[in-house]
């Protein structure tokens, strides 16, 4: 997984060096780990590329210095803020990713004693300390996750209530939906759609470091498009390769095509049952909505990607009325 990478700022700046194989996950893009591989070098690591691992090591450990990602990378942002907390000296981190999720994890480091300034912002001030200490933290709700639900509500008229949400952490996500005519009732971190799919017109959505439309939603955002009335239009910024889906979802009878980084997307009345394949964790729910919506029985192959970023999610729609079942197909 792309995410195991994430030990290595914390293995330098506990154990002065890491190796780690260079990460694989899905297959939307390049995204190689240069950024955090220049930042870790910019604390002072030396870093060895060889036979599939990277190698990081520091003498006496890390020390502080500035730091200026050419990309508000989260994983770099992350991994650089995890090894700078314990670096000597003061670590200055700009351009630094600005999700929720990045607030998050420096929320929780100061809670075990780390020092840092900036957060919620673009520049990152970190005093490295020589120790943490255990503590415990509730992580904040997966706001992709939250929209993910919140479109499956308005597929299908608002009869999904949606709790736990934070609602800050999808204004872009909403006020898009807003802008297609979607209505919602929110109090405190329960939201309910008011709207049904039919009172959607279509709109352009653009993809852009938080806080602008985060990527993560573009899939299900283009399920969504592909049953409002009109021409719709997903421009995607952040990775090369996002629209593995887009033949998939033709093959259940939608109206896609794309040109260069552009998706172009003309409604139509309903998808038709299919068999279909999930390149990744957000194209394999967006497939799965889609089943849900289509008319007859659907076949949605390689959904372990999707067991990467929902819990359950197939029993959720199930307590729901859903009629969905988990397979086992032959190899």
């Amino acid at each position: 997984m792309r995410a195991s990478f994430l030990v290595m700022g914390g293995m330098l700046a506990i154990e002065k060096r890491g190796k780690v194989a260079l990460p694989g996950g899905c297959a939307i893009g390049a995204r190689p780990v240069d950024l955090h591989l220049k930042g870790f070098e910019a604390l002072g690591a030396k870093i060895n590329i060889e036979h599939g691992y990277v190698e990081a090591t520091t003498e006496n450990g890390l020390i502080g210095g500035n730091i200026v990602l050419d990309f508000p990378s989260v994983g770099a942002t992350e991994n650089i803020i995890m090894a700078a907390v314990k670096a000597k000296g003061k670590t200055i981190l700009e351009n630094a990713a600005k999700e929720p999720e990045i607030e998050d994890l420096c929320n929780f480091l100061i809670k075990m004693g780390a020092k840092i300034t900036g957060v919620g912002t673009s520049r990152l001030e970190i005093d490295g300390v020589e120790k943490l200490t255990a503590c415990e933290y509730s992580i904040i709700a997966d706001r992709i996750v939250a929209g993910t639900y919140i479109i499956a509500s308005i597929l299908f008229d608002g009869s999904i209530k949606v709790s736990g949400i934070i609602p800050e952490h999808l204004s872009s996500f909403l006020l898009k939906l807003e802008e297609m005519g979607a209505k919602f009732k929110i109090e405190g971190d329960k939201l309910e759609v008011l709207s049904k799919l039919s009172d959607l017109k279509p709109v352009k959505v653009t993809t852009m470091p938080h806080p602008g439309f985060p990527t993560d939603l573009q899939s299900p955002m283009m399920t969504l498009m592909c049953l409002v009335n009109g021409a719709s239009e997903i421009k995607e910024t952040i990775f090369e390769n996002r629209f593995m889906h887009v033949p998939e979802l033709n093959r259940m009878g939608a109206k896609i095509e794309i040109d260069s980084s552009t998706a172009k997307i003309t409604g139509v009345e309903n998808f038709s049952s299919a068999e279909v394949m999930a390149s990744d964790l957000r194209a394999g729910a967006s497939l799965i909505l889609a089943a849900l919506k289509a008319n007859g029985e659907s076949l949605v192959n390689r959904v372990y990607h999707v067991d990467r970023g929902y819990e359950n999610f197939e029993e959720k729609f199930k307590a729901l009325g859903a009629n969905i079942e988990r397979i086992k197909t032959e190899a």
